[in-house]
Parts: structure tokens; sequence; C-alpha cells
């Protein structure tokens, strides 16, 4: 079974920086795609940054520039370091180990909020 811990939520004045760590069980980390996404109170979840197994990165428009999301596979980590923080970006962000390209499933974390004041 996959578990994924987020870690690193918070408040932050817009400007700000931030970064979310989320730590994988088990021994399939590093073979699969890892994802940020976000949801916002009354909006629906949306993708925020993957990387692959390869490290290949792809991100959100509105994020691209400002946001990072490396892995440590020595320590089944994926994070999203965030930067220039704007109060649009306050949402509860969930980490995802995404194995829907194996003929699996997506697995997701609880969740981590971050708020952004102005």
């Amino acid at each position: 079974q996959v578990q994924l811990v987020e870690s690193g939520g918070g408040l932050v004045q817009a400007g700000g920086s931030l970064r979310l760590s989320c730590a994988a069980s088990g021994s399939i980390f590093r073979n699969n795609i890892m994802g940020w996404y976000r949801q916002a109170p009354g909006k629906q979840r949306e993708l925020v940054a993957v990387i692959t197994s390869g490290s290949a990165t792809n991100y959100e428009d509105s994020v691209k520039g400002r946001f990072t999301i490396p892995r440590d596979n020595a320590k089944n980590t994926v994070y999203l370091l965030m930067n220039s923080l704007k109060p649009e970006d306050t949402a509860v962000y969930y980490c995802a180990l995404d194995r829907r390209a194996l003929g699996g499933i997506i697995y997701w974390g609880r969740g981590a909020l971050v708020t952004v004041s102005s």
C-alpha cells in the first residue's frame, strides 16, 4: 500500500515562499510520475506540476517561473518549491503518485493547506 504524507503548508504573505514536501512509503516511488495538485474553495482540483521518473517536468501556466517540482529518489520524496506566491495560490495542495500510465491508479496524500495573504 502506498502512503503519501505532505508537510510544509502554512500561512505566508504575498510575494513570499514556501516549500511543500511529500514523503512516499514503499519501493515504487522512483519508477512513477509524481505530481502536485491543488483545490481552492469552490473550485475543482487542478494539476499544478508533474515530474516523471526521468525528471521531466511540466507546470500549469499560472505557476510557470514561480514553482518548481524536484524529486529525491533516495529519500522517496518530492517537493514543491513555491516562490512569488499570490493570494490566488491559496488552496489545499495534494501530492499524487500516478500509476495510471502503467495500468494502475493514482494515489493521494491528505493535503496541505497553503494560505497566501494579500
